[in-house]
């Protein structure tokens, strides 16, 4: 694939509505990898979305357009500053993120859509991880025509309010739990609607391959915020990346990397 072959999609952003006031948004056209879920949470006094993809076409009008009062507030929740969960979140203005991220949630590590920065041993964690290569650019299409891919920038934005564990985000008639649940980040957090029993779980935990190591992972964290999740009593679980599932798989992920650190985790 070069650069220049890329076709434009069509639409670079899907939408599909998973309940009467839950739409799920991805980007169909950025690597595996680096396609993240935006779930947009509709209440009566506002809206929540959760995380905003990479940024590589604008969000906002799309989030408002799923919206049946874009006048109402709409608060944008980080669940971690890794670079598909902020790319767009300078486009809204009331920004949520955990107090260990902010720093880099204002002033995020530099990103690039081509590929050629990704060092080898990134490269080689994600394809142990169960992901396929990466492609020369992260994504194989373009978002319209004449779109510029060197000029992509992950920009980031100042938080205007932080959340840490137990906190609550209110829509109105719909409240959550902010759940600190650090591993894969050490700011990561996640929401559980308890009335529900649906949680929101970033990358703690989705139906793929899970990444626990790298810069800022800790296994042992990773493990108990594993343990953490499964004591819920969930009945779906939205993750950060791929399909949503129930509690059954659930437990068989949270089983299938416990044994899998075994020898990281158990105490000394």
């Amino acid at each position: 694939m070069t650069t220049t072959s890329l076709p434009v999609a069509e639409t670079w952003y899907k939408t599909e509505q998973l309940s009467s006031r839950l739409w799920l948004i991805t980007e169909p056209h950025v690597h595996p990898i680096f396609s993240a879920n935006m779930h947009l949470v509709l209440g009566r006094d506002a809206d929540l979305l959760i995380d905003s993809g990479m940024g590589v076409a604008p969000l906002r009008p799309v989030v408002d357009g799923l919206r049946p009062d874009a006048a109402r507030p709409l608060i944008c929740l980080s669940t971690h500053t890794h670079v598909d969960h902020i790319g767009a979140v300078h486009e809204f203005d009331e920004r949520l993120v955990h107090p260990v991220e902010a720093a880099e949630h204002e002033n995020p590590e530099p990103y690039f859509l081509s590929t050629d920065s990704i060092s080898r041993a990134f490269r080689d964690l994600f394809l142990k991880a169960g992901y396929p290569a990466l492609w020369p650019v992260l994504i194989n299409a373009l978002p319209h025509e004449g779109y510029d891919i060197e000029g992509y920038r992950l920009r980031g934005a100042v938080p205007t309010g932080l959340v840490e564990e137990g906190d609550r985000i209110d829509l109105g008639d719909w409240q959550a739990e902010v759940l600190h649940l650090p591993g894969h980040s050490p700011g990561q957090v996640g929401l559980w609607h308890a009335e529900s029993g649906t949680l929101f779980g970033a990358d703690a935990i989705y139906d793929g391959p899970l990444i626990y190591e790298g810069a800022g992972m800790d296994v042992v964290a990773y493990a108990e915020s594993l343990r953490r999740v499964q004591a819920l009593p969930v009945e779906v679980v939205h993750g950060g990346h791929d399909p949503s599932f129930g509690k059954g798989w659930l437990d068989e992920i949270v089983a299938r990397y416990l044994q899998l650190w075994k020898n990281e985790t158990a105490p000394a």
